[in-house]
Formats: C-alpha cells, structure tokens, sequence
C-alpha cells in the first residue's frame, strides 16, 4: 500500500513540480507583469475566485462586476483590502469586456449566463475562467468552443479536480492498467440539501437589477425562492444539483472511463421524491448512459446516481466516483483521496489530497501567458455538461434517449431535440450568435 508521504515524493517530480513552478511565477512576477482580469459575480463561489485572485503578486483585479448593489460593494472592498487599491466596479459586464486592458475575466454568474457571458468575452479578446457548468444548455456548449477556436483564446471550466496532483495520479493509474481495463464507472451525488420554500412573484429587493440578472433568459417576475444560490433548481436558470455538485464527480467519471467522446444512449428516472418546496429539478435521479462504441471496441457503461435528501455518505464520499476494472476498482472521492483495491478487496494504494483553487488559477493563468489548452479546457467541460443535460432531458421525458454524438442531435425524438437549446429573450444583446 503506498502512502500518502511515498506519493508525494513520487509526485515531486511531475505534476507537484509544475504547480510549486507556477506558485513560485506567482510570487516572483513584478508588478508591470501583471494580469488585469475582471471577477463578474464576485457572490458566493465568486468571492472564493476573488479572495484567490487578491493573493496572486502577477495579478491585478481591475474590475468587480454583479447585478446587487450590496454583493458588488462587498466586493470591492475585499479586492481593495487585498490589493490596496481599489477596483472598478460596475453592474454591467460590458463594462468589463469594454476596457481593452482586461486580459481575462472569471465568471461566476449562475448558470444562464455563463455561455453568454464567455462568448461576449472571448469576442472583445478576453480570456474566460468560467464556472461549471459551462453552459445551460448542450447547444450553447458547442457555441462557446467554437468562439475560444475562433479568437484563439484559452477557457478553463471551474471543475477544479482536474488540476488536483491526487486526482491526476489516480488517472495514471486507471490509463496504465492498475485495475484491468475499466468498463463501468459510476459517479454519485448523496448530501442533505435543504428545502428552498415557496414563494409567490414579487418586486425585487433594492439594489438588485433582476432586469440585467436575467440577461437574455426568458422574461419572469421575481420571487424570493430565485435569488441567490436557489436559481439553480428552476429549469430557466440552472442544471439542477447534476449540473452544480455532480457534475464534478461526473467530470471525474468519464475521464477515468477512458472515452473520448458523448454517450449513444441514455436511461434515466427520477423526480422530486422527497421536497415539496419551489425547485424544479430531481432531488433523486438513477442515469445510465452507454458508450458502444468506445476506443477499444467493447461498450462502456457510466453510471450517476443522486440523492440531495441522504444525510450519509456513499462508499465513504457524500460525492466520488468509482472505477470498476477486470482486476480491481478505485474509489475517488469528490474532496479528498482516493483507495485502489485489487482482486478480493485487496487495498493497494490509498491516497490522500483534494482540489485546491489555487492549482486550477496557475494552471489557467500559465495557458494565458504561455500558451496551451487548460487541464479544464472548454471542450472536456462541454462534455460533462452535456452529460448533465441529457440526463435531465431524458427524467423530464421519462423515456430513453438515442444520441449521435457527432451531430450531438437525439435521434428521432422531436421533443427531446427541442431541449437541446433554449428560448431567449428576442433581441437581447447578450442572446449567443448561432443559437
């Protein structure tokens, strides 16, 4: 069994190395070296990237950017006790992707605005750091790798595992045969979440424009059961739990599965079993989807299962994923480490270490100055979240989904092909060109 100083060691010399390279640039890179980014939606998940950023010596927050009033002074004055100066800020993202000297921005909008918002960046020449999942819908997926290939600029999603060393090293072992060749992956979410309540329409609080939060989504009234964090669970905002917590493990799931490309059939069931509250989206959900045509000529199968209402873990992990081989299996958890057991449940090597903000930001910012696809690149992120919509879209139908993964189309199922895309507000100005 390798432990985890024997893996540290062992990973001195590769990924371990890169990151502590990369640290060291950050604190040794002199002022007129500095990035200029803008965080847009510097709340929640956005205050992480923004107290990050303030760390980081070759970095300048030259804008905050959020549609509150209270969210956006918050900001500031985190980014001005962090830096010393204090940043621009401003409601409206164009703002931010108007000034010429922003090299990057990181976006941590809820879900219906992080594809408009990249492809708005990557148009005006800016690079986009963009939280997962990288789109709301599979359509919108395809349209922002075509606009990173276009103005040649570099996307990272915010699945931040990808750039873990314990991660990696978990990867290398599934890639060189250390349990057989893996068939079956499965990824799971299982936490208590809570019930978001249920609220009647009502006028905005003061400070919020909900008008410029909406963005090019459909137009409808507030209620205090969108705003914030809970927009995630109606269908016009959000991907659901799948698309917040799961899809980091199911990120992990196909990676380790070793297929290159989007499943051609997907099984889902589901619903809203436990809460009885505003949220739209399941709170238990079984998918399966099938890979018949992987690299290696056998079918592969992955499977994500959640459950938002379970107050205990699964396989030792509220979430993970688990590797299923011919001579063994390996569990990874979403947090911290991993196990590798060999034939008859002998444990082989057991792991520690989870993702670390800071890992996936030096990895973005080397690609930006240096060149180079992201560990999160924009294509392996339109992949997890595909995975994520097609799953809901065959819950909400409740019937199996056929899928041509070139085309990225179902397959003679109108409806489900409906649901690939979206309604936008006509004439939006951030409504993405080719929708």
């Amino acid at each position: 069994m390798t432990s985890r100083r024997q893996f540290m060691q062992a990973m001195s010399h590769t990924a371990a190395a890169a990151i502590t390279a990369q640290t060291a640039r950050a604190t040794t890179a002199s002022p007129n070296e500095r990035l200029r980014v803008g965080v847009i939606g510097p709340g929640g998940m956005g205050s992480s990237h923004l107290r990050q950023l303030g760390e980081q010596k070759d970095v300048e927050i030259a804008y905050v950017c959020d549609v509150d009033a209270e969210r956006l002074a918050a900001a500031a004055r985190t980014a001005e006790e962090m830096m010393g100066r204090k940043p621009e800020a401003v409601t409206d993202l164009r703002r931010v992707l108007d000034d010429k000297t922003v090299e990057a921005v990181w976006i941590a909008t809820p879900d219906h605005w992080h594809a408009p918002a990249t492809i708005l960046a990557l148009d005006a020449g800016k690079h986009a750091y963009v939280e997962k999942p990288c789109c709301h819908n599979v359509r919108e997926g395809r349209l922002m790798i075509e606009a990173a290939r276009r103005n040649n600029r570099v996307v990272q999603v915010g699945t931040q595992s990808r750039s873990a060393p314990h991660v990696r090293r978990a990867m290398e072992q599934l890639r060189s045969g250390a349990i057989g060749e893996v068939l079956v992956a499965k990824a799971w979410n299982s936490q208590l979440r809570g019930n978001i309540g249920r609220a009647e329409p009502s006028e905005p609080p003061e400070g919020l424009d909900f008008d410029l939060w909406l963005g090019p989504a459909p137009q409808t009234p507030y209620r205090k059961t969108l705003l914030h964090s809970i927009w995630r669970w109606w269908y016009d905002f959000g991907v659901g739990d799948i698309g917040n917590d799961g899809v980091h493990d199911i990120d992990l799931a196909w990676w380790g599965l070793g297929v290159e490309t989007h499943p051609s059939r997907v099984v889902a069931l589901g619903g809203k079993y436990f809460f009885d509250d505003d949220q739209q989206f399941p709170d238990t959900q079984q998918v399966v989807y099938e890979y018949p045509t992987a690299h290696d000529g056998r079918p592969k199968q992955l499977v994500f299962e959640q459950r938002i209402w379970s107050p205990y873990k699964l396989h030792g992990y509220e979430n993970g994923a688990a590797f299923f081989g011919t001579n063994g299996y390996l569990i990874l958890g979403h947090s911290h480490g991993y196990q590798l057991y060999g034939q008859r449940d002998k444990l082989v090597e057991s792991v520690d270490g989870s993702p670390n903000l800071l890992d996936h930001h030096r990895n973005f910012i080397d690609c930006v100055r240096n060149g180079g696809r992201p560990n999160a690149d924009i294509e392996i992120g339109h992949r997890s979240a595909t995975l994520c919509h097609l799953a809901n879209i065959a819950t909400r139908l409740g019937r199996a989904l056929t899928f041509d993964p070139d085309q990225e189309q179902i397959v003679d199922d109108e409806a489900a092909n409906a649901m690939l895309h979206r309604q936008y507000r006509e004439g939006h100005w951030a409504v993405p060109k080719g929708v």
